[in-house]
């Protein structure tokens, strides 16, 4: 009986653990860019093009976004745009500099790159700490949606990263956005 209580127990701690491995972000509606996304869009074709490759298996996918988010965020300095006219500039880093759209860039460039597909890669607009808006890269796997941050060496589930998710760009059609509206604070904004 002891045995039948403690694998009942176990199992209540994996099944929900499993539901949140396999999940990707909930997406609705279409929703307009964020300012600067169509700038960056025109400059880097791969950040909107379609490239076919083929997916690695997870353990190599998941391999090479750890490495690739440490690498991005051990060699760029934090740095916000200046300002412009234009708003909010979207581009790869300058000088080794960088805001959080630029680390995404970064990443998401150094990924395709390495052969990671880009119809698996997004960029993802959500609430950050101390609530203000945050951009990161959603990493498409059949585990589940991982997110590259560059406050964050770890790449995690994007159910573990506390992040309330506004809006991502769609995986398909890579110059659109959708409504995410997924994680702890959702509810304010539906």
């Amino acid at each position: 009986m002891k045995r039948l209580l403690s694998l009942a127990v176990i199992l209540s701690f994996l099944v929900p653990f499993q539901a949140i491995a396999g999940s990707s972000l909930p997406v609705t509606r279409s929703i307009g860019a964020p300012v600067g996304f169509a700038a960056a869009c025109a400059k880097y074709k791969w950040l909107c093009g379609r490239m076919a490759v083929q997916q690695p298996h997870d353990a190599a996918g998941i391999a090479l976004l750890q490495k690739v988010n440490r690498a991005v965020n051990g060699r760029i300095i934090p740095a916000e745009d200046r300002p412009s006219s234009h708003g909010d500039v979207w581009s790869l880093p300058v000088a080794g500099r960088g805001d959080c759209e630029d680390y995404a860039l970064q990443k998401m460039k150094d990924l395709i790159d390495a052969g990671f597909p880009s119809n698996r890669l997004a960029l993802s607009v959500v609430i950050g700490p101390h609530d203000q808006n945050h951009v990161v890269l959603i990493a498409r796997t059949d585990g589940g949606d991982y997110v590259l941050d560059n406050l964050s060496s770890a790449v995690r589930l994007w159910r573990m990263t506390g992040y309330t998710f506004l809006a991502t760009q769609d995986f398909q059609s890579r110059t659109g956005w959708r409504v995410t509206l997924a994680g702890p604070r959702a509810g304010e904004f539906s």
